[in-house]
């Protein structure tokens, strides 16, 4: 009977973890020399229909565009921020007033990362990194936020040792003192354990051991699946096997009823001459094939129908990243919007699919008042930030020569900018949505990969003239644009 108990008891936590079902998240990095701002990074999140991410600070700006979106944000205290908190009740109240309390309900904050990988890249903040849980917890209890914004810590798997077979799996012990107040806290709050899993480095690690179709979720054939010799749990998979351990690991440390969110994954598109797996291939087989997986619900062979929500690792591709040339090409776009790679996930829903034959694109209509055209075609290229180089002579799109022409490259730009939104492809009724793909030559528009927005904000110099932001203003949601 007591058994039974326990059963239902472990049933009933694990739920919780499966109440949305599995969901894919990403993670949103800004070490970009041409950073979009907040507006065009929410945008390029709403088309293709991001709904989870993770923020590696707190922007005030970010925080402010992500407001009423739809889209959940965990956000996070800076590991430079970690020492003062950890040590100042006061100090870890004065963030959450300033970064939650100011921005939530408008803004979706639904969890709070204390710090990032602290326990190894930051050793001399362990001390505290529990205490700033603590602390960061307290203060939501003060202003009745701890039933809705989690606090957890995101750490690296590679703090679990001996991680194969995951049943043998157990976390670092010197760093018990840190770990298991750590998952006290977590199972206290009704928390979740935060996970960095990277199956690149632990293949490119394992000298040959692991095989690479094994870490980038390809078919395997029964026997050349791994296989726990203890549980005799057949794992077709790096990303489950790692999952599995941090499972066993806490088990190992009594702990079982907290669930495990993937904070950060994927696999770099480019790197140096001797990084010969970090190719656009692999980071589209990886990622392709993870979202796929998550999506699916399966949870692990451990925790079977558990679901394992994910957070890729990351929205962009980060040129100022110091290191090898992997650590900045870990992103889905670049700074324009544009994907690196068209992600294969026909059959995966709309989240990411930007392999999709059914885009939309903003056209401008025929048969209307030339000037009124003009105006719209004028106001986008100002105050509507769109880049409008690439229609001046010589360029791609600058034939045909025409209004007409473009303003409908204006128009879709613009459209895409601004997530797609039918309000976004209005112009005071000069312009209309199509499916109708108007590319040309080399003139390609911005629906034909997914793109959400071409995000170099130009000057808006066309046709020999340059144009004032200051002449227009638009009026979106249903109203009208005045020029």
């Amino acid at each position: 009977m007591a058994m039974r108990i326990l059963l239902l008891v472990l049933a009933v936590s694990l739920v919780k973890a499966t109440d949305e079902g599995s969901y894919i998240g990403v993670n949103i990095g800004t070490s970009l020399s041409d950073m979009p701002n907040p507006t065009q990074v929410v945008a390029l999140l709403k088309a293709q229909q991001l709904r989870h991410v993770r923020l590696y600070d707190a922007d005030r700006g970010m925080l402010a565009a992500l407001a009423n979106s739809g889209i959940q944000v965990i956000i996070s205290v800076p590991n430079e921020l970690l020492l003062g908190i950890g040590q100042s009740n006061s100090t870890a109240a004065n963030w959450v007033s300033k970064n939650v309390v100011a921005h939530y309900p408008a803004t979706n904050i639904t969890a709070i990362c204390v710090g990032s990988d602290v326990l190894t890249t930051l050793p001399n903040a362990a001390s505290v990194l529990v205490n700033a849980m603590k602390f960061i917890h307290s203060a939501l209890v003060a202003s009745n936020l701890d039933r809705q914004i989690k606090v957890s810590t995101p750490i690296s798997s590679s703090l679990i040792l001996d991680s194969f077979p995951p049943s043998q799996a157990f976390f670092n012990k010197s760093l018990n003192s840190v770990i298991v107040p750590m998952l006290n806290f977590l199972q206290s709050t009704d928390s979740y354990l935060m996970l960095n899993v990277y199956p690149y480095y632990d293949y490119m690690q394992s000298n040959g051991v692991i095989p690479l179709d094994y870490a980038l979720f390809k078919p395997l054939a029964p026997n050349k699946e791994a296989v726990d010799a203890n549980t005799l749990v057949h794992y077709t998979n790096v990303f489950d096997a790692t999952v599995d351990a941090a499972y066993f690991a806490m088990s190992f440390l009594n702990f079982t009823d907290i669930p495990v969110i993937v904070s950060e994954s994927g696999w770099p598109s480019k790197g140096e001459s001797n990084e010969p797996d970090a190719t656009l291939e692999n980071a589209n087989a990886y990622n392709s094939g993870l979202i796929k997986h998550v999506l699916k619900n399966p949870g692990t062979p451990k925790r079977p129908g558990i679901a394992v929500s994910t957070y890729i690792y990351e929205l962009y591709n980060e040129d100022l990243k110091a290191g090898p040339e992997s650590e900045k090409n870990w992103g889905l776009f670049d700074a324009n919007g544009k994907p690196v790679y068209i992600l294969q996930l026909v059959g995966s829903g709309p989240l990411l699919s930007n392999d999709t034959a059914n885009q939309t694109y903003c056209i401008a209509k025929d048969n209307v008042d030339s000037k009124m055209l003009q105006a719209a075609l004028d106001w986008a290229c100002g105050a509507g930030k769109v880049d409008c180089s690439v229609m001046l002579q010589g360029q791609p799109c600058y034939e045909p020569d025409n209004v007409n022409a473009h303003a409908t490259y204006a128009f879709d730009t613009y459209y895409h900018l601004n997530g797609m939104v039918p309000s976004a492809c209005d112009f005071n009724g000069v312009a209309t949505v199509t499916t109708t793909d108007p590319s040309h030559g080399s003139c390609s528009f911005l629906g034909r990969t997914g793109n959400a927005g071409h995000f170099s904000i130009g000057v808006g110099r066309i046709f020999g003239r340059s144009l004032p932001a200051e002449a227009f203003s638009v009026f979106l949601e249903g109203q009208t644009m005045s020029m």
